[in-house]
Order: C-alpha cells, then sequence, then structure tokens
C-alpha cells in the first residue's frame, strides 16, 4: 500500500518501510510522529484520493535522525558591475523518517475517473471565405547579354 502525504509543504509518496528525508520537524530521534494530511491512499487499482483530504487516513513513522543536508553554493557574479562577486553557502535542516503503517480508516472508494468533456456543437457562423486569388507567373530567367558601354566614358578616355 501506498499514499501521498503533505507535510513540510511538499507532497511525498511513500510506502511502508521507506525511509525519506522530510523538511526539518522539531521532534527528537527515536520519537513517533503521525502524518495526518494524506491526499491519496492506493494499493494496486484499488486508489482513494481526497478531496482534498482522504479523512481517516493516517501514516504512522519512526524519526531516525535529524541532519543537514549537502552544502549548495550560491554564486553571483556580474561582469562590469563595479566587479561585484558574492558567494554564499545554504546547507538545509531534514528530518530523516522511517514510514511504519499505513491506515486507511473508514470506507475505502476507487477513484471514479470523470468522462472527458465532450464538445459542444456550436451554432457559431462560418469563417468567411478568402477570395481566389490568382498566382502571378513567375518572371522569367532574362537572357544575359552585355550591356553596351555608356557613350559618356567613352567620349571622356577619347579626349
Amino acid at each position: 500500500m501506498y499514499a501521498v502525504i503533505k507535510t513540510g509543504g511538499k507532497q511525498y509518496r511513500v510506502r511502508e518501510g521507506q525511509v525519506l528525508k522530510i523538511e526539518s520537524l522539531e521532534v527528537n530521534a527515536g520519537d513517533s510522529v503521525e502524518f495526518d494530511q494524506i491526499m491519496m491512499l492506493g494499493e494496486g487499482a484499488d486508489v482513494t484520493v481526497g478531496t482534498p483530504l482522504v479523512e481517516g487516513a493516517k501514516v504512522a513513522g519512526t524519526i531516525i535522525s535529524n541532519g543537514r543536508g549537502k552544502k549548495v553554493t550560491i554564486i553571483k557574479f556580474r561582469r562590469r558591475k563595479n566587479r561585484s562577486k558574492t558567494k554564499q553557502g545554504h546547507r538545509q535542516n531534514y528530518t530523516e523518517v522511517e514510514i511504519g503503517k499505513i491506515t486507511a480508516a473508514g470506507k475505502t472508494t476507487k477513484a471514479v475517473a470523470k468522462p472527458k468533456a465532450v464538445a459542444k456543437a456550436t451554432t457559431a457562423k462560418p469563417k468567411a471565405t478568402t477570395k481566389a486569388t490568382t498566382a502571378k507567373p513567375k518572371a522569367t530567367a532574362k537572357a544575359t547579354t552585355a550591356k553596351p558601354k555608356p557613350k559618356a566614358k567613352a567620349e571622356k578616355k577619347a579626349k
């Protein structure tokens, strides 16, 4: 069985026994935690989708550790702007959780896919047809004949 849970502003698809890193929780290692914001439950073809949450569903887990992620380097370099360059690092806090038991209280219903909207017949006027344009015949290639030189240049040379 799997579930889609919402925690720390993010959604995670989890299954029993999975270990995942989520946004930091203020809980000590070894404590148990329960997620009650379940958006979807599923097992094979049986899928329950909440509107927006599945009522009565819960996911139990155990905190393995709290820690900090890998360092992310932020570099801002602006060329020709007074030679500005800044370098900054950031390490995001996280909580590592092992998912224990996924329970679905109440009815479990199959999600029914909504039929796609059928295009309605429109009563709009048909588009106006454009006038048939007659294509102009392409210009034929001109014969490459040598043009006579202008007389003015010839007379200047003679002087």
